[in-house]
């Protein structure tokens, strides 16, 4: 099977960062700028890199954009470009198409004229932050929807050497073990009996008020 195409358009820090990435991953990555200095700076770490207006619509087509499985719009702070460049590569008949917003009301335009996904790097990295700050063995937290979210904690200093059951996660917090990570495997849906261990790492599904809680509660562990 053919691995995915992907085009990235938009080389600031984001865009160049996601198209390094899948690279680095084997997949086919094409960058688009209309800034040739930023092409030039990627032009060695990506398959293909180019220099063209992505609100330009013949520019597109004569890049057969519409080929790629997967196109990313990585638009920095032109709103108006990014919504343009949206609208175009929906009408161009794109499978998939990622776009980056700045905020709440540039996300919901995007989502109206064909977004499949709307990402928010700016306010997911500082949910990140914020959750790091409250407890340092956070090591990722991933927003599901407006109201759950999903973590992953390294096993605090109360938790090791207890069971699931003993630790009664789900029924003093309102959330739910997923799966454990073990330095050997992935424990998934673990039993209730299933010892945590030093160096685990815990991915728990919750409310994110709940989780919070659960976070404030080991953040000292």
């Amino acid at each position: 099977m053919a691995k995915k195409q992907y085009a990235v358009i938009g080389m600031g820090r984001f865009g160049s960062s996601i198209a390094k990435a899948l690279t680095d991953m084997g997949f086919e990555v094409l960058a688009i700028d209309s800034n040739e200095h930023r092409i030039q700076e990627v032009v060695n770490t990506v398959t293909h890199a180019v220099s063209a207006d992505s609100t330009d619509e013949d520019a597109l087509r004569a890049l057969g954009i519409r080929n790629f499985d997967v196109v990313v719009v990585a638009i920095g702070q032109d709103i108006q470009s990014s919504i343009l460049t949206t609208l175009i590569l929906k009408d161009l008949g794109v499978k998939t198409l990622i776009v980056k917003a700045q905020n709440e009301l540039h996300g919901k335009v995007v989502s109206k004229i064909g977004a499949d996904k709307v990402v928010f790097p700016e306010r997911d990295m500082g949910l990140r932050v914020a959750h790091h700050l409250v407890s340092p063995n956070i090591l990722d937290y991933i927003e599901i929807s407006d109201d759950y979210s999903i973590i992953e904690i390294k096993a605090p200093g109360p938790m090791i050497g207890q069971s699931l059951k003993q630790l009664d996660i789900r029924a003093k917090y309102k959330c739910n073990v997923m799966a454990i990570k073990k330095s050997t495997a992935m424990n998934i849906a673990p039993y209730a009996d299933d010892l945590i261990e030093k160096d685990d790492i815990l991915v728990i599904v919750g409310k994110n008020s709940d989780l919070t809680n659960l976070e404030i509660a080991y953040s000292e562990g």
